[in-house]
């Protein structure tokens, strides 16, 4: 395997402050309630598509999409579509009573626990069955108060006593395994990650109770003539209110079937090199203390997929 030219790109937000000449006593001392107040919400919740709403394929997402846009407007950072590795999610379902139709909601954790249920306002089966945008409207605009009050109160509960919450102690990570390397490089790149993060400072773990950030990798071999195979690993790193932080790529390209078996040291070198992309996005993002500053990511001698831009 050739020698990689190790770069990285990390797209990160800048964080922007502004303030004014007026005295600011209390500016930097928050007190403990505040650092809880400030920080990020402690959930995003993903409105994916249902199938068991008895309704088509359309007015599913057409329902996703007005209950999503509801949640936002009473102050529920929601999503319609698939969830994040951290969201909450909102599965919808639909039971006939008689002549008419009785919505359900379930409320659900990122690990598929049930946090709450909800039973909505029952609806003409005609009705129902003929949809529409402005139904959909109005039956998210009944319910979402609702939720809105089951959501806060849960993460209410979640937060209080939680010192993860306040942000001291070390980072809580979820590490996902990856997907889509050939022969054994999803149980290999997966196990070498969470050692190299470990030794970053970052407490890593897989679920996803108590975790602030969640890293997902994803593996793509391709052809690319000449008895060679491009190698591209994604290393995608969001936090807890669904926000993409960045991502760190690595490309190269390696003979044709030099990865079809064990990953063995090209693993390790992988996550060395990338798991210093991903403590400086989460650095960057507010996840260490102040006196945590990331050093410089060290350069491991060998062969492995090599860091690149990000399209």
């Amino acid at each position: 395997m050739s020698s990689p030219s190790r770069r990285l790109l990390l797209l990160a937000p800048l964080a922007l402050a502004a303030c004014t000449g007026l005295p600011q006593p209390f500016r930097g001392r928050p007190g403990a309630v505040a650092r809880r107040l400030r920080m990020p919400p402690g959930y995003r919740v993903a409105v994916p598509n249902s199938t068991q709403l008895l309704l088509t394929d359309a007015d599913s997402a057409s329902l996703s999409r007005a209950l999503a846009e509801a949640l936002v407007a009473n102050e529920v950072p929601a999503v319609a579509g698939p969830a994040l590795p951290l969201d909450w999610q909102l599965v919808l379902a639909a039971e006939r009573e008689g002549g008419q139709v009785v919505p359900r909601y379930a409320l659900r954790d990122a690990d598929g626990r049930a946090l709450g249920m909800l039973v909505g306002q029952p609806v003409p089966a005609r009705d129902w069955a003929e949809g529409g945008e402005a139904l959909h409207a109005r039956i998210s605009g009944e319910v979402a108060p609702q939720l809105a009050t089951l959501v806060g109160r849960i993460d209410a509960q979640r937060r209080t006593g939680d010192e993860r919450a306040s942000g001291s102690g070390p980072p809580v990570l979820r590490l996902l395994p990856v997907r889509g390397a050939p022969g054994d490089g999803n149980r290999s790149l997966t196990a070498r990650m969470r050692d190299s993060l470990a030794g970053l400072g970052f407490r890593v773990q897989e679920e996803a109770e108590g975790a602030q950030f969640a890293v997902q990798g994803e593996v793509t071999m391709a052809p690319s003539g000449r008895g060679q195979q491009r190698v591209e690993i994604v290393w995608v790193v969001s936090r807890r209110d669904g926000e993409d932080l960045g991502r760190v790529l690595q490309l190269n390209e390696v003979p044709t079937g030099t990865l079809g078996g064990l990953w063995g040291d090209v693993a390790y070198v992988v996550a060395e090199e990338a798991s210093g992309g991903i403590r400086d996005v989460v650095f960057n993002a507010g996840g260490f203390p102040t006196a945590a500053t990331p050093g410089p990511t060290a350069a491991t001698p060998g062969a492995s997929p090599a860091a690149a831009p990000a399209p």
